[in-house]
């Protein structure tokens, strides 16, 4: 069998979460769409199910996945719904509700449902993807409040620069939200991951972490530390020696300077590692770092196995997780590591107990 895995760390994931339950001031939504950041979203969410005060997915597809495995906490759908015909599964599986859009309000005003829905009501405080501007956001809840197709409304927006530190357009984005919402007696729900890292002063009712649980660090200043959850790993499946002046790999973009030793590992952009990775983007041989050199190919990439001795055919090779962090080999790249997590495909998981 192909030896490139994805080794899922649960006991990491768990870690992670009680982190950011620390951070946050009351309940903690524990994010899990995209597949929990190509993690496994009903691996993850049973890991963390007698944890977590709920999930979050991005559609109803991925809320009744989680249903179906058994899943009974609250998930929020947060891009909530995009049809009418969804409203009666949603309210069957007590799924609770993103609403961001006029033609939703009257959806869910003309529904006639098997119980009232509880409703996440959106507010574009400056992100400008979806949800009511501040002057409209008042009569919207008023509204959901007076159908008796609702239940419940919680009160959400979302922050465009959070990982930022240093920028004044999340406080911004805050006291634009705490003005239009004065008065209205609600609970709300604001942070996600790098707002609980980096604005610890502010808070909410509801918290929906996302990276962090799965061990990036969405903040480079941050003093929180988070476990790796997912290593991608794979073995050497040949070795050779070149002398100096031979090109490696398509377009020559790396050339020997020195006799080299180069290791070949069965791992390529087609299992999700970046294309794009230069030559010097770190790998870990048999638990030492070195780097990767040459174009990464679509079922293989070659690092640099010199300086590595020990180093031979069926090596373990770490591509990203304990050893080497997954967000260095993002900005090798210019992306971002949720990017490289939700790439991840072919490669089988392999899950530790928890």
């Amino acid at each position: 069998m192909r030896p490139a895995r994805a080794l899922i760390d649960l006991q990491a994931l768990r870690y992670n979460y009680r982190v950011a339950k620390q951070l946050s001031a009351d309940k903690t939504l524990a994010v899990v769409k995209a597949d929990a950041y190509g993690h496994g979203a009903v691996a993850c969410a049973k890991a963390l199910v007698d944890l977590a005060d709920g999930f979050a997915v991005a559609c109803l597809e991925e809320a009744l996945e989680l249903r179906q495995a058994g899943i009974t906490q609250p998930i929020v759908l947060l891009e909530g719904f995009f049809n009418a015909d969804e409203l009666a599964l949603i309210a069957a599986n007590d799924l609770w509700c993103v609403v961001h859009a006029q033609w939703q309000l009257a959806i869910i005003e003309q529904a006639h449902l098997a119980r009232p829905l509880t409703v996440w009501l959106k507010m574009d405080s400056g992100m400008h993807r979806v949800g009511f501007f501040a002057h409209e956001y008042r009569a919207a809840w008023q509204r959901l409040h007076s159908s008796n197709n609702v239940a419940s409304i919680v009160l959400m927006s979302h922050f465009a620069r959070a990982d930022e530190p240093d920028c004044l357009r999340t406080e911004e984005q805050y006291h634009l939200f705490q003005t239009a919402t004065a008065g209205i007696a609600a609970p709300i729900s604001l942070c996600n991951s790098p707002a609980l890292v980096a604005w610890p002063q502010l808070r909410s009712d509801w918290s929906r972490p996302g990276i962090i649980l799965y061990g990036s660090q969405p903040v480079v200043t941050s003093e929180q530390q988070f476990l790796p959850v997912m290593s991608l790993v794979s073995k050497i499946i040949a070795v050779r020696v070149l002398p100096p002046g031979e090109p490696v790999g398509y377009g020559a973009q790396f050339v020997t300077q020195r006799p080299t030793r180069v290791g070949i590992v069965a791992l390529g952009y087609a299992d999700g590692y970046p294309r794009h990775a230069p030559t010097g983007t770190p790998v870990a041989v048999g638990g030492c770092v070195t780097q990767l050199i040459g174009r990464v190919s679509m079922d293989m990439l070659a690092v640099d196995l010199t300086d590595l001795p020990a180093a031979s055919v069926g090596s373990d090779v770490e591509l990203w997780g304990r050893m080497v962090s997954v967000d260095e080999v993002a900005a090798r790249a210019q992306t971002i590591s949720y990017q490289l997590f939700c790439n991840v495909k072919r490669v089988v998981r392999e899950y530790s107990s928890y």
